[in-house]
């Protein structure tokens, strides 16, 4: 079986750049209420903080905690079930030699993690060891959700929902404070300052509206419900393609967070392998319940 993986250098050190991000007040506020009353009707919010928390013990016992090296491929598919854009296009890289490389590829990305200044070169690092086309795009999230997952203190939720500069799209875009956005592409770089300067605003934002704790997850979830309402409101066929339409205001945020990733009342994920067939969990009710 040939390589899927690219063999390349090691990009130069990206300097941390922390942008001015222009947020509208009131479109924070507006998407907070909406969050706040969608929760409502399936728990409250403190339920979808629970789950999030819940996801995030699943990747630091698998990645956090020992080698990452010895990374069970069982182990990877159960995280994987829970990355929405990652499920869905993984598939091949869940066999070996392909998983072997896969494995290489993380090491590498979680060596140094406490070091945020090299996030953006490990980052770039993890996703040149993959093709550099349009079905890998997804590659990026990936990197993203386990450095989240692994130390979400140093690492804000980086995935290309909550911002893609060369899409000109995501969270950012939705939040921006000019009646002209739709007409105008953002000077916003997609580096780790601009991730880690958004949820410096966002965990003021919240403060300021009696937030005080589990800060973390109410942005990742402010965040999610913020990009969910646009994807509910526009559609398209990429956006389609990965949340398909929903039936309730709250389920493109439990996609875009993941936390669909087992479906209910079952042990089968959304993962699926090449071919076609859903790959299972030991414990399908992971989940399941706590939103």
């Amino acid at each position: 079986m040939a390589s899927l993986f690219r063999s390349d250098k090691v990009p130069a050190p990206v300097e941390l750049v922390r942008p001015r991000l222009d947020l509208s007040g009131p479109l924070l506020t507006r998407a907070f209420d909406t969050l706040v009353r969608g929760s409502e009707e399936q728990g409250g919010v403190e339920q979808w903080i629970d789950a999030l928390k819940l996801k995030n013990r699943m990747f630091q016992q698998a990645l956090g905690q020992g080698n990452p090296a010895d990374l069970p491929l069982d182990t990877f598919k159960s995280l994987c079930a829970f990355m929405a854009s990652v499920r869905r296009r993984v598939g091949p890289f869940l066999e070996q030699p392909a998983y072997g490389e896969m494995v290489a590829a993380i090491v590498e990305l979680l060596d140094g993690v406490s070091d945020t200044s090299t996030t953006d070169q490990r980052m770039e690092a993890f996703c040149a060891r993959f093709p550099m086309d349009k079905k890998h795009r997804w590659v990026h999230d990936l990197a993203a959700e386990i450095l989240h997952g692994v130390d979400p203190e140093r690492y804000p939720l980086m995935c290309r929902w909550v911002w893609d500069a060369k899409a000109n799209t995501g969270v950012i875009r939705e939040i921006w404070f000019d009646d002209e956005v739709d007409n105008i592409t953002l000077k916003v770089p997609d580096g780790y300052g601009t991730y880690l300067v958004l949820r410096e605003e966002l965990s003021q934002f919240l403060s300021d509206n009696g937030v005080f704790r589990d800060m973390i997850w109410y942005v990742d979830l402010l965040c999610a419900k913020i990009y969910a309402d646009y994807i509910a409101a526009q559609g398209g066929v990429y956006l389609r393609a990965d949340f398909s339409a929903p039936g309730d205001p709250m389920e493109h945020t439990r996609r875009l967070l993941g936390l669909d990733g087992v479906r209910a009342g079952t042990r089968r994920t959304r993962l699926k392998a090449i071919n076609g067939e859903a790959f299972l969990i030991d414990d399908g009710n992971l989940l399941d319940g706590e939103n």
